[in-house]
């Protein structure tokens, strides 16, 4: 594994790569609210095991870049980082298709990409993405004062070591949401509900139905208003927010490597 530092819109981007000499596609992996790109280092050790290399920047206010912690004005502006980062890509491996990969508000930014630069894709997985009718930023806006009630590590997956290890990790947010990011939220998921189909870039969906977060349903509506022509979806019983570190993650990252292979041999 090896870090870039590239120059985002609201200041340094820290971009973590685990390279591949000879890469058959570049998976660009876009994590999700409060957390960092090092919580995907096995999803990257399968990837690169399928012939990847792996890409994926801790977003403004995230991880180990700039900015105030958790604090994201516009949506926009973190796609565009997110386009500087495919840049990187292409320049390390011209010619190579691009893969993107986000989950949960990575899922609502990948959507968001695809919609603006899909042009620029070989096909799009979205985990648990916070797209359509998801409730809690109308919730947290009608308050005063936005509590301090921290993510539950037990909705996260049902393997305990899960949550204990985000518990414990120190680039990880527990804290509070920020008003501005909830609007940000709010604003976001109307541009990508308004904001046309995906027509023929395959779109892999992958969900959990005991998804306390991000529930299914209400995913659902947003997948449905962006998917084009070559859709697949997997929702998996019992599995909680984040299918990658799940108890049946093996069956989730099959799920994956047999998507993108269609998509490179199609």
């Amino acid at each position: 594994m090896t870090e870039h530092v590239l120059t985002g819109i609201h200041g340094p981007l820290t971009v973590r790569e685990w390279p591949h000499d000879g890469p058959r596609y570049v998976a660009l992996v876009v994590h999700g609210y409060g957390e960092h790109i090092g919580r995907y280092e096995e999803l990257a050790g399968v990837l690169t095991a399928h012939g990847a290399a792996v890409l994926g920047p801790d977003h403004t206010g995230h991880g180990k870049s700039a900015g105030e912690r958790v604090l994201i004005e516009d949506f926009e502006d973190v796609v565009t980082d997110v386009h500087l980062v495919a840049g990187l890509a292409r320049e390390t491996h011209p010619g190579v298709p691009l893969v993107m990969i986000g989950h949960s508000m990575g899922g609502l930014i990948a959507a968001r990409f695809a919609q603006r630069y899909g042009a620029e894709l070989a096909a799009l997985v979205l985990s648990g993405p916070v797209i359509g009718a998801w409730e809690l930023p109308g919730t947290l806006l009608a308050l005063d004062e936005i509590p301090d009630t921290p993510i539950s590590p037990a909705s996260l997956s049902r393997d305990p070591e899960v949550g204990a290890a985000y518990l414990a990790d120190p680039l990880v947010w527990h804290g509070p949401m920020k008003r501005p990011t909830v609007e940000a939220f709010a604003r976001t998921l109307e541009t990508v509900s308004q904001g046309g189909d995906l027509g023929p870039l395959p779109l892999l969906w992958l969900h959990g139905d005991d998804d306390r977060l991000v529930p299914l349903a209400g995913s659902r509506v947003g997948v449905e208003a962006i998917r084009g022509t070559k859709f697949t979806e997997r929702n998996y019983a019992g599995a909680r927010h984040e299918v990658f570190n799940e108890t049946n993650k093996a069956q989730v990252f099959a799920d994956v490597t047999d998507f993108i292979e269609g998509v490179l041999t199609s």
